[in-house]
């Protein structure tokens, strides 16, 4: 029954709308339903790629259906809604808010694509240190994870410690043969919940255990962890202007939005009062 309503698609389908008064602008008329008309591009555009003949067909019928009972719904609905003016309204209000939106996205685009400024930015956030309160931990450092049976675990526990970049040097050269993980981060704040997800350490107050240990060496019973803690902040801590940076960046960028957008409306405003275009109208 499938296979025979299948085909009987494919056949409507190949005989639809041959003839027509519309002028379908070069496009193949697939479905017609009261003067709407459903294009054989609009399903192609959405047919899924790599479907065999009786998946497209059945996508087909199924898309069909949808459409034709869109179609149906929206006309008896025209027909019992009240109010039609009241939606009429809030279609312009909506087309009104869109034409806006889409103008000033544009202005913004065209006016504001210089990138900001790191000294616009550096200001900006001296100027409000106190929005930028970290909400959860950080920290900076180095780790290495490697089997119980590596070699030099005596170095290692030299290296991981120590920041210079002789030591790193060292780490570096060492981990490419012989750690699971190495992951230097001591240029940038990375997530404390991210570093722990790496190691097999047990605290529930990781505030009070990363104030008291900077260096941590645990093992399993497979591999040895290696975390050197340069630095430290807590929840509630104050941000450092590194981790804070894209938030600053989406801050400041959103205010000279709105200073540009306040001045282009106010330069439209009193053009049209010198162009006598405001009149004030007496009862």
């Amino acid at each position: 029954m499938r296979k025979f309503c299948l085909f009987c698609l494919c056949l409507f389908l190949l005989g639809a709308c041959k003839e027509s008064q519309y002028d379908h602008k070069g496009r193949t008329p697939l479905v017609e339903l009261d003067g709407n008309f459903l294009y054989k591009e609009d399903l192609m555009a959405v047919q899924p790629a790599g479907q065999n003949r009786d998946d497209s067909l059945l996508f087909a019928e199924h898309y069909i259906r949808n459409w034709a009972e869109d179609i149906l719904l929206y006309e008896k609905a025209q027909n019992n809604v009240p109010n039609n003016d009241e939606i009429e309204k809030l279609v312009r209000n909506y087309r009104k808010a869109l034409i806006m939106h889409t103008y000033q996205q544009a202005l913004i685009h065209q006016k504001l694509s210089e990138e900001i400024t790191e000294e616009e930015l550096q200001e900006y956030y001296e100027q409000n240190k106190a929005v930028f309160k970290a909400d959860a931990p950080l920290m900076r450092g180095l780790f290495i994870k490697v089997p119980l049976t590596a070699p030099q675990l005596s170095r290692v526990r030299q290296w991981y410690k120590d920041e210079r970049q002789s030591a790193v040097e060292h780490l570096e050269k060492y981990s490419l043969q012989n750690a699971v993980k190495y992951e230097y981060f001591y240029d940038k704040w990375v997530p404390a919940s991210e570093i722990l997800s790496w190691i097999p350490l047990n605290t529930s107050d990781i505030d009070t255990y990363f104030s008291r240990n900077h260096r941590v060496e645990v093992k399993d019973t497979a591999f040895w962890y290696f975390l050197n803690v340069a630095e430290y902040i807590p929840t509630g801590a104050q941000e450092p202007y590194e981790a804070a940076r894209p938030l600053v960046n989406d801050l400041v960028l959103n205010r000279k939005q709105v200073e540009f957008l306040n001045k282009v409306k106010d330069d439209l405003y009193k053009q049209a009062i010198e162009d006598g275009k405001i009149k004030y109208c007496e009862n």
